[in-house]
């Protein structure tokens, strides 16, 4: 699925069904802080780029808002002072289309007069805020991702409605999010109650990985100290691992515990520095991928079934049997030790 896909998805399933209260959405705080400081990014280039003309069109509509042969062309002309603009158009304080759909080569008319209450960015702060924007939402006319900004048009004190213009998403300039690493805030996630409610009736069952756990998390740790594996999720049960290396990002590695073992597998990676990026000193590492052996081997019912780990935002991630998950900043994880995890996981099992 394309990003265009996904954002049109998300915004159509937003558009037709109003909420998604019936699903429970649970989001990684780390991950959730990023993205919403990239989305505000995003935005504020876009207020900042049009701020100044939309302010200005507002105070040379408001005269003319009766008017609608007028509005049009002031609309008509202060277009092309909207960059990334596709359309144009004024609304009143009853949610009624005044003006034409304006775009950068057309003038709709047909379209005036039509109440545009039920539109996904109408409900908004205006006038108070005197500018607001939308979120993402799907284009009735465009069926295109569509961000739509709002400038609130005033004769004195007097609210007359707003100017509204629409920017396809996919036309926007890139603008580069805030770098920075994740906040590290741990974070645990229940996962499946069946799993979690048959806990005590299982015990662990002894992988092929069990069997060389000690050489495994050896080659492991060297692998992240000094071959440029920058990230790797380690599948206790089903003895295999992910490797992410600094020499090709974009792809990962799956090895079985026999692969991962072999002698030669130093060979396919070459050996490298630590990333410059990397918040995760060599001792650290190996501290880490130590705790990962112990809260494996520590317990036969309560133990560890997966656990991820990234050098370059620290983030650990760990998944117990009772399908419970955890996501910490490294540098805690270590302060915590492998103790505290059994307490943990015995007050998940009973919520």
């Amino acid at each position: 699925m394309s990003e265009d896909t996904i954002c049109q998805t998300a915004a159509r399933i937003k558009f037709d069904q109003g909420h998604l209260s019936f699903i429970e959405l649970r989001y990684n705080y780390a991950v959730m802080s990023r993205l919403k400081k990239a989305i505000r990014a995003q935005k504020q280039a876009l207020e900042e780029l049009a701020a100044e003309p939309l302010q200005k069109l507002a105070e040379k509509c408001a005269p003319h808002w009766r008017e609608p042969e007028d509005l049009d062309r002031i609309l008509q002309e202060g277009i092309p002072t909207l960059p990334h603009c596709n359309m144009i158009y004024a609304v009143n304080t009853d949610g009624i289309l005044i003006s034409a759909n304006i775009g950068s080569d057309r003038l709709d008319t047909q379209w005036r007069g039509v109440d545009l209450t039920g539109r996904p960015y109408f409900d908004n702060e205006l006038p108070a805020a005197q500018r607001a924007i939308s979120n993402v939402y799907t284009s009735r006319l465009t069926t295109l991702p569509t961000l739509t900004l709002m400038q609130a048009v005033f004769a004195g004190k007097e609210y007359l409605g707003f100017i509204a213009a629409d920017f396809s998403v996919d036309e926007l300039p890139a603008v580069i999010a805030p770098q920075g690493s994740s906040t590290g805030h741990w974070q645990q996630y229940k996962g499946d109650p069946a799993i979690r409610g048959t806990l005590f009736m299982q015990e662990r069952a002894i992988s092929a990985m069990d069997l060389v756990l000690d050489e495994a998390m050896d080659i492991i740790t060297a692998l992240m100290q000094y071959q440029g594996i920058f990230h790797c999720k380690i599948h206790f049960s089903s003895s295999r691992v992910s490797l992410w290396s600094v020499d090709d990002p974009f792809d990962y590695q799956i090895h079985t515990v026999d692969e991962l073992t072999d002698p030669d597998v130093c060979l396919a990676y070459p050996k490298r520095p630590l990333h410059p990026r990397a918040q995760v000193s060599e001792e650290d590492i190996a501290k880490v991928i130590e705790l990962f052996k112990a809260l494996r081997k520590a317990d036969e019912i309560i133990y560890l079934r997966s656990a991820s780990f990234n050098l370059i935002n620290g983030m650990v991630g760990l998944t117990f049997s009772c399908d419970g998950s955890h996501y910490l900043h490294y540098s805690e994880f270590i302060k915590k030790g492998s103790d505290f995890w059994f307490g943990a996981q015995a007050e998940m099992q009973s919520t």
